[in-house]
């Protein structure tokens, strides 16, 4: 992580913890740091594959970077937003509909929520080799930064948990890491993201949602917990229940790739973002992201060899494996399609769309 000379950011101040009692997701809390021996893998290994079976989510505790690195991190995030003039942003955003690509600024109103509501999101993302592409001026001192920081998600984060997903379907511990080369081709990004607070109006014709429930789809989603309350995920009981912030930890779900990957062993859980309670109502929410994906190449195939698999079976979203996408295929079509694309209603929750002729869901 940095060095000891650091240019200096103004420090972010997020909103106080909420004090509402609220019905909070029960999810299973990992150390991390037990992932550094052989002995310690093998007692991670059933936790990590019960959380992601049974809920697709799970917090991460101990993964290597203390508060105060922590609160550096969102500082340099909310850069992008605040140091950053409309125009320079402009500058900076790019066709995400046509490349499929998720780079730059994604501004404020570009996704359709629902009733005519259009998003109040705006994330700034790099490709995880950071240096790759160009910046705006404000967040160019913090690049060095940035990029141990997207290292660290990878290496430190991102292996660990994928070696203990493998173990949980009785695989070699490399299978999935050999699938996710830092500087292999293929996408996967840090993301700053920050939701504004939305109008009276808004909130009720949306029905207080910020952003549709869904899957992610990558391989894993590694969230960096902070306070304002928005995230709910729906519980194996069908409800929608809170995820609860604690200090200095992670929010780890699996994605629909990790899904497809392992034949529906891990789940792809169902999340959305939806109004903060009234005591967090009219402050920002910033967040900070790493985006795991498999290599571009890698096709989204279950991994028949897994002995779990044979004795349980396959879920699959296809009929033949053959049509299982490619990974590059995948994330291009529902990154274009995301937020854009005209929905099919089957019920008063439930939208679909087809990407590479497979079913997509969405739950409003």
């Amino acid at each position: 992580m940095p060095g000891t000379t650091i240019p200096p950011v103004p420090h972010y101040v997020p909103a106080p913890p909420t004090t509402e009692e609220l019905e909070w997701a029960d999810l299973p809390i990992i150390d991390l740091s037990k992932a550094s021996t052989p002995e310690g893998r093998e007692a991670l290994a059933p936790q990590v594959r019960d959380a992601m079976r049974t809920y697709g989510f799970m917090y991460v505790v101990n993964h290597g970077l203390n508060q105060a690195q922590n609160e550096r991190i969102f500082d340099i995030a909310d850069v992008p937003f605040t140091q950053v003039a409309d125009d320079e942003k402009k500058k900076f955003s790019y066709d995400i509909k046509a490349t499929g690509l998720y780079k730059g600024y994604k501004l404020r109103q570009y996704w359709h929520i629902d009733n005519g509501v259009r998003d109040q999101i705006e994330h700034y993302n790099m490709h995880r080799g950071i240096l790759q592409q160009d910046h705006p001026q404000a967040l160019k001192p913090f690049m060095p930064e940035i990029r141990a920081f997207a290292e660290h998600n990878h290496y430190n984060i991102l292996h660990p948990i994928l070696r203990l997903l493998a173990r949980g379907m009785e695989l070699p511990e490399e299978t999935f890491v050999d699938f996710h080369g830092y500087d292999h081709k293929g996408e996967g990004w840090i993301r700053f993201m920050k939701y504004y607070p939305r109008t009276n109006e808004d909130e009720e014709k949306t029905r207080n949602v910020w952003l549709k429930g869904h899957k992610d789809f990558g391989t894993v989603t590694i969230l960096w917990s902070q306070p304002v309350a928005a995230l709910q995920i729906m519980s194996p009981d069908g409800k929608w229940r809170w995820v609860k912030h604690i200090d200095n930890a992670l929010v780890i779900n699996a994605g629909e790739a990790m899904e497809f990957l392992s034949g529906g062993f891990y789940k792809g859980t169902i999340h959305r973002v939806r109004q903060p309670p009234a005591d967090q109502q009219g402050y920002p929410r910033l967040g900070v992201f790493y985006f795991a994906l498999a290599d571009d190449e890698v096709k989204l195939a279950p991994m028949l060899h897994s002995p779990v698999l044979q004795r349980e079976g396959v879920e699959r979203r296809w009929e033949d494996d053959a049509q299982a996408p490619l990974m590059e295929e995948w994330r291009k079509g529902r990154t274009s399609s995301y937020g854009t694309a005209q929905l099919k209603k089957r019920d008063d929750v439930v939208e679909e769309e087809v990407i590479n002729g497979i079913v997509v869901k969405h739950f409003n």
